[in-house]
């Protein structure tokens, strides 16, 4: 769908500045202007501006990857959101948090003078482009499978369970475990899968900021897994046993925010993504099912999250082979059993239908009163 050039376009709004996106969401209110350093940006980031209501965003990189078709910057410009990739980082030593700025095109101006430039993103040119990296993908393929085999060679650990597991609080054996990523669409897969926490009571996994959806659904993770940057304080003193995902030398950057908060954790050194982690510690303790929510599950949204970090997060969903399910999958086969308060209505429409047919039957009414007789002489109450 064709839309009109936004060269001319001014949009207001006091500044955000964040060089992780993911962490600068969380400040974000509708009417801001996102400030980020964020190069390929992905789709996960991309909603979670949507969502937060920027009115732009001036982005230091170049939003758009060279290699494969990240569908960030399309879903900033087919939200109305004005995004402008600037040509270096100089901005963030010229603002500070708060400072009102018009965006007039490109060009960004504070105090009444222009401070930065950068080319905007008309929505044509991003979908365009977009289009183009599809059809040029192959070399992208390429490099996934290159660091895909790099990950069998580097990580057997990870994929033959060698990796020496903390004794953990939480019980997994023969349960369902949903682990949830905060990823695509995990807020809307959340809600479909309510009836089934409901009745199946699964462990609830969340991999950092994936905690934060879970408490945001109504529910209380029973772990949470990571490195600790996307978790909020208040998610990490919730009560969820918490376990810090460390390199494989032994650092654990995590440890030391949760040393600082007097939080309880166990520490698991290991290969690959937090996600990995949380979904091996699942398997390794007899887990019956793992159910993915937000986790990637297409060729196109491994490309666009990370291909090195996402090659391990591939292998392990080959590892895991029949246990691990897509939320997608669970939700849409998964038939809820009936909650108490249909029951009892159904129970309480049933008696009301016996006693009406009994009133307006004489022989039944007779027999009724001869039951009530009979009843209040065998409890010894007063005729």
């Amino acid at each position: 769908m064709a839309v009109a050039s936004r060269s001319e376009r001014v949009v207001a709004g006091p500044a955000r500045l964040g060089r992780r996106t993911k962490h600068l969401v969380k400040r974000l209110v509708p009417g801001d202007v996102a400030v980020i350093d964020h190069a390929g940006l992905d789709r996960v980031s991309a909603e979670d501006l949507v969502a937060a209501g920027v009115v732009a965003v001036l982005n230091c990189r170049r939003s758009a990857s060279e290699d494969y078709p990240n569908m960030g910057p399309l879903l900033l410009v087919q939200a109305g959101v004005h995004l402008v990739d600037l040509a270096d980082d100089a901005i963030f030593d010229a603002l500070h948090e708060g400072q009102p700025l018009e965006i007039h095109g490109g060009e960004v101006h504070a105090r009444g003078r222009a401070i930065a430039a950068g080319r905007v993103q008309e929505p044509d040119d991003v979908l365009a482009a977009t289009d183009r990296r599809r059809r040029e993908i192959g070399e992208a393929l390429q490099a996934f499978a290159r660091n895909t085999v790099e990950h069998m060679v580097e990580e057997q650990e990870l994929l033959s369970g060698k990796i020496e597991l903390p004794r953990f609080d939480t019980d997994f054996r023969d349960r369902d475990v949903l682990v949830v990523v905060r990823g695509v669409g995990h807020g809307k897969d959340i809600a479909a899968l309510r009836p089934y926490i409901r009745d199946v009571k699964p462990v609830l996994v969340g991999v950092d900021g994936g905690a934060d959806a879970i408490l945001e659904a109504g529910f209380r993770p029973d772990m949470v897994v990571g490195d600790m940057d996307s978790a909020a304080d208040a998610t990490l003193r919730s009560g969820a046993e918490l376990v810090v995902h460390a390199y494989t030398n032994g650092k654990a950057p995590g440890r030391d925010h949760l040393e600082r908060l007097g939080l309880a954790h166990k520490v698991v050194p290991a290969p690959g993504t937090s996600q990995d982690v949380a979904m091996l510690i699942a398997h390794e303790k007899g887990a019956r099912l793992i159910v993915s929510v937000g986790s990637q599950w297409n060729l196109v949204e491994f490309l666009d999250k990370d291909r090195r970090g996402m090659s391990s997060t591939f292998l392990t969903r080959l590892r895991l082979g029949e246990n691990l399910v897509d939320a997608k999958g669970v939700s849409r086969l998964y038939r809820p059993r009936p909650g108490t308060l249909p029951v009892a209505l159904l129970l309480a429409t049933g008696v009301v239908a016996l006693v009406a047919v009994v009133l307006i039957t004489p022989g039944l009414r007779d027999v009724a009163d001869l039951l009530w007789l009979k009843l209040r002489l065998l409890l010894g109450m007063d005729v």
